[in-house]
């Protein structure tokens, strides 16, 4: 069945769930969903060992550089495979490569090894394996829905996203202090597996494709991608935001847990529960982004979310008990999604479809090197000056890259603008689809 099929004779183009007619898109979302919950039950897991082993925030600013530099070294081939192969194999092949090395994490874990060493190689090989598969997951979504519903598409794909991050983290908090650390890393191995099955079932008539097969050189196609990015402002507009994203405020996940055991003393449970804020805050403003929020440019809904997001990282970095800080990563989980969905349908909308793979590939490489930067100075920082100082002084500096970008250097504007290689009728269907746009989370 072609990824035109619909359950009717002809797709509405209104509506929340529009995307949702397509056959194709429906079983990438459960997919996409699975394979997302079961990576958050993991990162929920990964933290608490290493804390539990190490007792250092040092050595869990590692774990997040290991679990991100990869990404950065694969950019520029997963872009390149991005362009030049199906996608759908190359995220089947990828899972299947995902699933087996989480695996050997289980079963690393059951055997009773307990080497930091060894558990951070497993990691860092889980995250070149997805480094490769990346930048096909964020391009795929753009064949299996036309043009006219590609933000409702990407609107439900970032729904679906958030709601693991909200779900995934309760439930790891649960399995963790209920079945244990194992079970968290084997429920994520099958979620993997859970994820190839629906790929399995998707068919996509084969995309013309301007790079060609056989014709690799994915570090000269990175050099394309740089120079054709410096000629889209607003793309280098996002680059730059997603680059103090990662670095300020990509790390608080992996923080939490110094939250949790040393600031405000909860057990395993509630430390899943107050890393499913995060993602509660992005389902909660989620109707707000795809409502009536959508209806604003993207420069004002970006404005409003990086703003919010800086003021919680300050207001946690402050929280005296567990009830503020729940509250302020709410806030910060809304201020996130609203980040996320500006920055991503920006690129999106902004790249010509020849370069939109080593494009997205581009811009998950700035985040992906931001992320574990940031991840050791402020895993440096916490053992230093505490974990509240540091979030709260991430959140400062985030709020001053706004200032600049907004005040000084006048750069937001150029989000708004629609690239030239859409034409007239896309324009219209992009004004109408914003009532509704939303974003893939790029982490």
């Amino acid at each position: 069945m072609s990824d035109q099929t619909i359950d009717t004779s002809e797709p509405k183009r209104d509506g929340a769930f529009v995307a949702f007619r397509y056959r194709n898109f429906r079983w990438m979302w459960s997919a996409s969903l699975l394979s997302s919950s079961g990576s958050w039950l993991q990162m929920v897991a990964v933290p608490y060992v290493i804390y539990t082993i190490t007792g250092s925030g040092a050595w869990l600013g590692f774990a997040g550089f290991l679990g991100y530099a990869p990404m950065v070294i694969t950019g520029p081939y997963a872009g390149s495979v991005a362009d030049r192969f199906d996608r759908r194999k190359v995220l089947i092949i990828g899972g299947m490569i995902q699933a087996a090395i989480t695996f050997v994490l289980w079963f690393e874990w059951v055997s009773g090894v307990r080497n930091i060493a060894f558990f951070l190689v497993i990691l860092t090989l889980g995250a070149f394996a997805g480094g490769f598969t990346v930048a096909s997951w964020q391009s795929f979504v753009t064949e299996l829905v036309p043009r006219e519903h590609l933000l409702n598409a990407v609107t439900l794909n970032s729904a679906q996203f958030n709601a693991a991050r909200a779900f995934g983290p309760a439930l790891g908090g649960v399995v963790l202090a209920t079945l244990g650390v194992s079970w968290c890393f084997f429920f994520n191995a099958v979620s993997f597996l859970a994820m190839v099955g629906g790929l399995l079932v998707i068919s996509v008539p084969p995309l013309v494709r301007a790079v060609k097969v056989g014709k690799s050189r994915p570090i000269a196609e990175m050099r394309d991608a740089l120079r054709y990015v410096r000629t889209v402002p607003g793309i280098v507009t996002c680059l730059i935001v997603v680059f103090s994203l990662g670095m300020l405020g990509g790390p608080l996940f992996n923080l939490l847990v110094v939250f949790a055991t040393d600031v405000y003393k909860i057990g395993d449970g509630a430390y899943g529960l107050l890393a499913g804020c995060l993602g509660a805050g992005a389902i909660i403003v989620a109707p707000i982004v795809a409502g009536a929020g959508g209806r604003a440019s993207r420069s004002r809904v970006l404005t409003i979310a990086m703003v919010a997001y800086g003021v919680a990282l300050v207001a946690l970095g402050a929280a005296p008990v567990v009830l503020v800080g729940a509250a302020a990563l709410l806030v910060a989980g809304a201020g996130y999604l609203g980040i996320t969905a500006s920055l991503n349908t920006t690129v999106q909308l902004q790249v010509k479809e020849e370069m939109r793979g080593r494009t997205m590939a581009l811009y998950l490489m700035v985040l992906t090197a931001a992320v574990p930067l940031g991840a050791l100075v402020q895993g440096w920082l916490v053992d230093i000056i505490g974990v509240q100082k540091t979030v709260a002084g991430a959140g400062v500096l985030f709020l001053s890259v706004f200032l600049v970008l907004r005040f000084v250097l006048n750069r937001l504007s150029t989000m708004d603008a629609v690239d030239h290689a859409f034409g007239a009728e896309d324009a219209l269907h992009i004004a109408e689809a914003e009532a509704t746009e939303a974003a893939i989370d790029p982490i």
